[in-house]
């Protein structure tokens, strides 16, 4: 298999946001390496799938490995894997914030690490945290600056797209009211499909 063609490594890829970047990114000719917990084997054999919990860093490992070994190489990660649990912050439990800071922190840093160890032996990558402006996911834009400013001579592009608020199944429909009231700008008329094509055609160039 040849290794010219461009290959994004896409998590929480399964449903929503994710299985739209998917679509999006085979719709711009990329092979993809696929990761989610619930991931299915895909019809597409440009599309290698990587079950796993993003927070095991063993997932990580064998979704950049894998991914190198079937593809040849690692251009894009798109690290849109998150939970965000909908309740009042005095009501977290401590099974709550692990499970928060296992995904949308450890998973960052567990995949983010190994992607750009790839990304530097070819001179070039980009990375992309899709983030919130809620709550819980300030971190990873304080890292996104650092990791930005760190591989800006090295060739590798770190940014971030925090979307708003979508319609997707990450969010049951019971929790849409408490959701409106967290987020001063609630953009419930965008979904999956459309921020996928918005954000691989103004930010990932052929």
């Amino acid at each position: 298999m040849g290794t010219d063609q461009k290959v994004a490594v896409i998590t929480g890829a399964s449903q929503g946001i994710g299985a739209a970047l998917v679509r999006a990114y085979r719709d711009r000719n990329y092979r993809v390496v696929a990761t989610a917990r619930s991931i299915r084997p895909p019809d597409d054999d440009e599309v290698h799938a990587v079950p796993g919990d993003i927070a095991d860093r063993k997932t990580a490992e064998r979704a950049i490995s894998e991914g190198v070994a079937r593809f040849g190489r690692i251009d894009t990660l798109i690290n849109n894997a998150g939970i965000f649990i909908a309740k009042p912050f005095t009501e977290y439990t401590e099974a709550d914030y692990v499970a928060i800071l296992g995904v949308n922190v450890a998973g960052f840093f567990h995949i983010t690490q190994l992607a750009v160890a790839e990304m530097e032996k070819q001179g070039s990558g980009h990375v992309v945290q899709i983030t919130t402006s809620l709550v819980d996911q300030g971190g990873l834009a304080a890292a996104t600056k650092s990791l930005a400013i760190e591989y800006a001579k090295r060739g590798i592009r770190v940014n971030a797209v925090a979307p708003g608020i979508i319609k997707s199944p990450m969010h049951p429909v019971d929790t849409y009211a408490q959701l409106d009231a967290l987020h001063p700008s609630t953009i419930w008329a965008r979904s999956p499909t459309s921020l996928a094509r918005s954000s691989t055609s103004s930010r990932h160039p052929s």
